[in-house]
């Protein structure tokens, strides 16, 4: 198309590769009107049409309506400011579909009643506040009124979720699991009990210096174990045994003895909960955070060793 030259409606669409009926139709709606007509009264088209064509085609596969579509081929509107606020769109829709996506795989994977499901949509569904109004609650839940120690606060930190506003499939799928996990009043009551016996120790021993998490010290004590075969019942298990309770000790400020044993056992029982485990790694995925590492094995076999000795 070059120079002046003047096109029918039926050359037009063979140089755009549009059908007539897609021309004329953009045609009686002003969006591309013809320069002219012929002496018979058929349309005919300037080289400008097929470029205002091929940006309507452009904008109607990017999902713009035709009045907006219009208003931009005739410099009514900014492309650029249109096209910010259709991708702002987009982007919620997309968000949108991901949480819909999450609700139905878990669905599916787990086998959900309609009650179940009817709870995930909702989960799923949660502004922004409503998220965070829940987060809250549980985390008020688990830590309130336990003073102002600022481990908790760093505590309370690292079990925060940010689901980000643009949540990959897997993220918002794990927030879906997660809300669940945190509205479940038997989780939160054993959240809890772990929180007291935190503050509790905290209060008896020596708050002077940084403290580890104390599942990680079993850990660190009991996995070369674990990893050698050892049966967490016989005497090869004894100085392991001796030595995270002479740690669990030196933390509470009292001495080893079958009081605190049984004590420790308690708290690592209610630290051997599978849904903390699910817990952590949820969080991980919502946060983008590496995956934690699993601590159900070496706790089950810490646990066992320490119960073996206080039925002695």
């Amino acid at each position: 198309m070059d120079g002046d030259t003047l096109y029918p409606i039926g050359e037009l669409a063979r140089r755009t590769g549009l059908t007539v009926k897609t021309i004329r139709f953009y045609s009686d709606r002003g969006i591309v009107t013809p320069t002219d007509r012929s002496p018979a009264g058929y349309r005919l088209y300037d080289t400008g049409a097929a470029a205002r064509l091929d940006l309507v085609r452009t904008l109607r596969t990017l999902g713009l309506d035709l009045p907006t579509i219009r208003r931009i081929v005739d410099r009514e509107l900014s492309l650029p400011e249109v096209a910010a606020a259709h991708a702002e769109a987009l982007a919620a829709q997309i968000r949108i579909l991901r949480l819909r996506h999450a609700v139905l795989t878990v669905v599916a994977e787990r086998g959900l009643t309609p009650e179940e499901t009817e709870l995930m949509h909702q989960l799923a569904q949660l502004s922004e506040d409503e998220r965070r109004d829940l987060i809250g609650d549980f985390l008020d839940t688990v830590f309130g009124g336990l003073g102002a120690d600022p481990a908790f606060a760093g505590v309370r930190r690292t079990m925060t979720p940010e689901l980000p506003d643009a949540p990959e499939a897997e993220q918002a799928r794990a927030w879906v699991e997660w809300a669940e996990l945190a509205l479940d009043p038997d989780f939160r009551a054993g959240m809890r009990r772990m929180a007291e016996d935190l503050a509790a120790e905290r209060a008896e021993g020596d708050t002077t210096g940084p403290r580890r998490d104390f599942a990680a010290v079993v850990r660190d004590l009991a996995a070369p174990a674990l990893a050698a075969g050892v049966d967490p019942a016989s005497p090869q298990a004894d100085p392991i045994v001796a030595a995270f309770a002479d740690r669990y000790a030196h933390i509470c400020g009292r001495p080893d003895d079958a009081e605190l044993r049984r004590r420790l056992l308690l708290r690592l029982e209610s630290v051997n909960d599978p849904r903390r485990d699910r817990y952590f790694r949820l969080l991980a995925v919502i946060n983008g955070w590496p995956a934690p590492e699993s601590l159900a094995r070496v706790l089950d076999w810490s646990t066992e060793a320490l119960r073996v000795r206080t039925r002695r």
